[in-house]
């Protein structure tokens, strides 16, 4: 798996301007909501399902997701909890 520093780059080309690393404890849940950025996001450790236009998907460690600018979705932790890297466009 790769590290936070080897994302930067691409994703600062993509457009994304803010990356942090976050950390949710086990089963932690997230519902429904919009953002009013693009976000893109890569699962460090652990894994989530998150819920978007009525599809569901299990990320794991490695893999990367992104929500468009206010697309409504939720998201819940799996039992070991979830680290991520979230890069955020400032404007879309």
């Amino acid at each position: 798996m790769r590290d936070r520093e080897s994302y930067e780059r691409p994703w600062r080309a993509e457009g994304f301007d803010r990356l942090y690393v976050w950390r949710d404890g086990p089963n932690t849940v997230y519902p429904e909501h919009t953002h009013a950025v693009t976000t893109a996001h890569v699962v460090l450790a652990g894994e989530m399902i998150v819920t978007a236009e009525g599809r569901s998907r299990r990320v794991r460690a490695g893999e990367r997701f992104d929500v468009p600018a206010n697309t409504v979705h939720s998201a819940r932790m799996g039992p070991e909890g979830c680290e991520y890297l979230i890069a955020e466009k400032s404007s879309d």
